[in-house]
């Protein structure tokens, strides 16, 4: 419907002119000292350097020939198991894109001090996602640096897990905990990644069937063929956990495009994108909780998805957005953003790994600009 406002109708032509060059300067104005809506929001690789760097000053520590990341800004507690494990990744995904190998040496220092605090194996953690999460951390680092211990440390922890978690019921796929029968979106996925990378690094086709089978078992159980949906689980009664997470959403395409579903991934991608963010922005996680490292492990499975497969004219501007949003939602005081982006990042003490999501946007997205062109 549209309202008349009897008033305006007796405006005068003249009047409407003048209302118009008004708007024209106040329009040229906005751009001048705003910007166009990429240049206010452009990012470039010196600050995806910035960001991880930032992160790396509140949180990264040296402890007798190893390192860790620390839980949060106020404590020296090491961060949890699994996401430990993920910002391994990050520092992986921090090479890839710069190829500078003090990264590689932050992840070898994260490694020892990883082994330092958990052991060389890891039966006593019930979780098995937990072990296929650093599997793939261990195989990554391998292909990228032939280090035959992390490989070893790796193929140990992979072939424990997979004994003791793949079974026949509901017609295979792995149980997510040891004595919870339920199998799970966040192992199934990892579990394929991990074999597939494992196949890769050893050159046994066993493992390559092994991702094949946990992908095609995701696919018949927990993937809406009709919306590319990634569901959270399903019980050893058969009830099916509906809902859908950006991370289970990521390792699903992960496992796509490396086994070549290219089909699958897109259609999971697009979900992500189109179902799961507000305003194009990804969702919101929990700072000191699972979900604040969630956004970071989905983008970096639908970037490398997009690269592979010559997707950028369908997601590159949607990751670049995000990866915009997370830079300039950092705070003034020491870079850190949060995982709430666009909203900017609060005073006060924040977490590793929900500050790690934003790192991994801006190492996995293409920057928007390769020089800064005005200064910030």
């Amino acid at each position: 419907m549209h309202l008349i406002n009897p008033v305006m109708e007796k405006k005068t032509p003249s009047h409407y002119s003048w209302c118009r060059i008004k708007i024209f300067w106040w329009a040229l104005l906005a751009v001048v000292f705003c910007g166009s809506g990429t240049a206010a929001w452009a990012f470039t690789s010196a600050d995806a350097d910035a960001i991880f760097d930032a992160h790396a000053k509140v949180f990264y520590r040296t402890k007798d020939g190893g390192a860790f990341y620390r839980k949060n800004s106020g404590s020296n507690q090491p961060a949890d198991f699994w996401t430990e494990a993920e910002q391994l990744e990050m520092v992986l995904d921090a090479y890839q894109r710069s190829a500078n190998p003090q990264r590689l040496g932050m992840f070898t220092n994260l490694f020892h001090g990883f082994i330092a605090e958990h052991g060389r194996t890891w039966e006593r953690n019930p979780f098995n996602d937990d072990i296929m999460w650093t599997v793939i951390a261990l195989t990554r680092a391998h292909l990228l640096t032939g280090n035959p211990e992390f490989l070893a440390v790796a193929k140990t922890n992979f072939d424990l897990c997979y004994n003791r978690s793949a079974s026949t019921n509901l017609g295979g796929g792995l149980w997510w905990k040891q004595g919870v029968r339920s199998k799970n979106a966040c192992v199934n996925g990892p579990g394929s990644i991990a074999a597939f990378l494992m196949g890769k690094c050893t050159g046994k086709a066993e493992y390559f069937n092994i991702a094949t089978n946990l992908f095609l078992w995701e696919r018949t159980n927990l993937f809406d063929a009709a919306t590319g949906q990634i569901f959270d689980s399903i019980r050893e009664n058969g009830r099916v956990a509906r809902f859908s997470l950006t991370y289970n959403q990521g390792t699903f395409v992960g496992a796509a495009n490396l086994l070549g579903y290219t089909n699958e991934a897109r259609l999971a991608a697009l979900y992500t994108m189109k179902n799961l963010c507000h305003d194009g922005y990804l969702p919101p996680g929990g700072e000191n909780g699972d979900s604040g490292g969630f956004n970071g492990i989905g983008v970096r499975w639908i970037a490398q998805f997009m690269k592979d497969r010559g997707e950028q004219a369908t997601f590159e501007s949607w990751l670049q957005k995000n990866a915009e949003a997370a830079w300039q939602a950092r705070r003034a005081s020491d870079n850190l953003s949060w995982c709430h982006w666009p909203q900017p990042t609060p005073d006060g003490p924040r977490y590793s790994w929900g500050c790690s999501s934003a790192v991994v946007m801006m190492q996995v997205a293409r920057p928007t600009e390769t020089v800064r062109s005005d200064p910030k």
